[in-house]
């Protein structure tokens, strides 16, 4: 692969990177926003899973953003970078609890979709770690999206 194209791959993916970055930073947000008003006969269920999910989310940006500074990337971190670079939106705080569920499962969707196409950059760029860590990620928003369709039968 020539340098140039190598150099172009790298910045694609390094602007993927931070996409990411953001999603993950507006999702930990939002979650939080369902884990403090969800109400209803699945309080107490939501409740716990959504802080579960909140954890994964942080441990999931930290690793991006880890990744993106690993190979000479500048990670987003302020909330304004967060809102303007994320293919997210915040929560509007009129969500009902099926709605927050429902939500949750295509913003995981989206960002899957999103670490699909980091995938193919990395692969591109011969950049197998970051590859295998996105794969990581999508299987296990993957798995989230699977157990909260299931949960909303």
């Amino acid at each position: 692969m020539a340098k140039a194209t190598n150099k172009v791959d790298t910045a694609s993916l390094e602007q993927l990177l931070n996409r990411e970055v953001a999603n993950f930073n507006v999702l930990y947000v939002k979650i939080h926003n369902y884990h403090w008003y969800v109400k209803g006969e699945q309080f107490f269920a939501l409740h716990v899973k959504f802080e579960e999910l909140y954890d994964d989310i942080t441990l999931k940006m930290d690793e991006v953003a880890e990744r993106l500074l690993a190979i000479k990337g500048s990670p987003a971190a302020t909330m304004k970078e967060y809102l303007e670079i994320s293919t997210i939106q915040e929560a509007t705080g009129k969500e009902d609890t099926r709605g927050m569920v429902q939500t949750l499962i295509e913003d995981f969707a989206t960002v899957s979709e999103e670490l699909t196409e980091g995938i193919e950059l990395a692969e591109e760029a011969s950049d197998q770690p970051t590859a295998d860590l996105l794969t990581g990620i999508r299987a296990d928003l993957e798995k989230h999206q699977w157990m909260l369709r299931a949960f909303l039968g």
